[in-house]
């Protein structure tokens, strides 16, 4: 059952949402985080960040009360929050909504988590390209301090509290968290080996915790409602996957969008409800359920958990559409929730082109510094490449099969398994579309000719 929320988006729709008098007039914008500093311990919201259930809203889905407890004062070296912002999966496009839309929730809740972890200062990590987003948040901070709810006495409290926005140069390898820190102090932007993490050393070697923006961005309604009010919002609750999210669906659909709804949605739901269907009436052929990363899955598919004690037990034997999307479910369905940003294909779409048009990003994302993912992303596009070009032969399919499971856990950083997942997910889910290009059953020149016929019925459709 689809639950409609609006702690994010109610200001969404307003010609003033962004400005601080629509986020006070309409939520009650920065009330919790007078609260918060006024008469809270540190302790107490971290305890009430814990039973909200908040899962990161970033893709990894670490739960962020408890990573906010992995931070400990350090008896000389300030303190950071670092909030991730460079949304660059394809396919995903959730973040900027609540840059562009509603900024003063990013900065009221970089207040309160500052203060939770011990912090006095926030870094916003943007996205060159997003200039709209930029502005937005500036213009949040300029308001924010003309009110006089940051800087060195915010709301009358002795709590210090600075909020700044740096920018990135559009590199996919700074969402990685431990990237965005080395770019954020001005080195290149490549992935650290872990222990340490950054709660330890991170910014300019000092404690510091990364959370994803709509994370951040939520804290404060969380709090509001009480923590555990809050994570009851959800279907998923008792799997400690609470309240709310932004859905993000793109592809083959009427009514692309970003939905706020409470967590445990399924795919059905989201594409069929509140995306109007697939375009032109086909029917569905696969779907990404969670940003690039995330292995794909077939619209046929049916959930296999006979085991009592699986999480995906209550679906066993129905369609993968109608199970709840959450963290813990998603990974019983061997992919991932991700982003929560759903890429839908309809029938006709070429699974071994859609691989390809993911490699050859990876392929050009990739940092480089690890051999297994700058070699391994460079065979696996170049290998599909062969296959679409009709030069491929069956060994070339095992080829990239193993040359994704090389990938798989032999990197310093997540950026290498996510270019080996999706790749081993089209390969599992759609090997014979790769035989049949071997076999010379199709071609290039067929699947545009079919991609091009598909696109006049589409259009035909939209005329009725």
């Amino acid at each position: 059952m689809i639950k409609r929320t609006e702690y994010l988006s109610k200001v969404y729709p307003l010609a003033d949402g962004f400005t601080i008098a629509a986020y006070e007039r309409e939520v009650d914008g920065y009330a919790m985080a007078k609260k918060v500093l006024s008469s809270m311990t540190k302790e107490q919201v971290i305890d009430e960040a814990k039973k909200a259930n908040i899962r990161g809203r970033g893709g990894a889905g670490f739960p962020m009360g408890l990573k906010w407890s992995f931070m400990r004062p350090h008896p000389t070296k300030p303190a950071y929050l670092v909030v991730n912002a460079d949304e660059g999966e394809p396919g995903t496009h959730k973040d900027r909504t609540i840059m562009e839309r509603n900024p003063h929730a990013v900065v009221e809740g970089c207040i309160i988590g500052c203060y939770a972890i011990g912090a006095h200062a926030a870094y916003i990590y943007v996205r060159d390209e997003l200039h709209l987003s930029k502005a937005r948040l500036w213009a949040a901070i300029n308001e924010a301090k003309a009110k006089g709810y940051l800087g060195k006495n915010p709301f009358g409290t002795s709590y210090e509290v600075e909020v700044y926005v740096h920018t990135g140069a559009g590199a996919y390898i700074c969402g990685e968290e431990t990237s965005l820190l080395n770019s954020l102090e001005g080195r290149r932007g490549e992935p650290r080996l872990k222990p340490p993490f950054p709660a330890q050393v991170g910014a300019f070697g000092c404690p510091t915790t990364v959370n994803n923006l709509e994370t951040i961005a939520i804290v404060p309604t969380a709090l509001k409602l009480g923590g555990e009010e809050f994570s009851k919002l959800s279907a998923l609750h008792g799997m400690n996957d609470g309240g709310t999210r932004l859905f993000g669906v793109n592809g083959h659909v009427k009514k692309p969008g970003v939905w706020e709804l409470a967590v445990g949605v399924t795919l059905r739901e989201l594409i069929y409800d509140l995306a109007g269907g697939v375009t032109g009436d086909k029917p569905l052929f696969a779907i990404i359920p969670g940003g690039s990363s995330t292995p794909v899955l077939r619209a046929e598919e049916l959930v296999h958990a006979p085991d009592e004690k699986s999480p995906l037990h209550p679906w066993h034997g129905q369609s993968v559409l109608d199970v709840p999307l959450g963290v813990e479910t998603m990974r019983g369905l061997g992919t991932a929730l991700g982003t929560c940003c759903v890429t839908v294909m309809a029938e006709g779409t070429c699974p071994v082109t859609a691989m390809h048009n993911l490699m050859q990003f990876y392929k050009h994302e990739s940092c480089g510094q690890c051999t297994p993912c700058r070699e391994g992303s460079a065979w696996l596009s170049r290998t599909v490449e062969k296959i679409l070009d009709g030069r491929g032969t069956m060994e070339d399919i095992d080829t990239l099969a193993d040359v994704a499971n090389n990938i798989m856990g032999n990197t310093i950083c997540a950026f290498g398994e996510g270019t080996a997942m999706p790749a081993l997910g089209f390969l599992k889910k759609f090997r014979k579309d790769f035989e049949a290009y071997v076999r010379g059953e199709k071609t290039r020149k067929t699947h545009s000719r079919l991609a091009v016929e598909a696109d006049t019925s589409v259009t035909a459709h939209a005329a009725e």
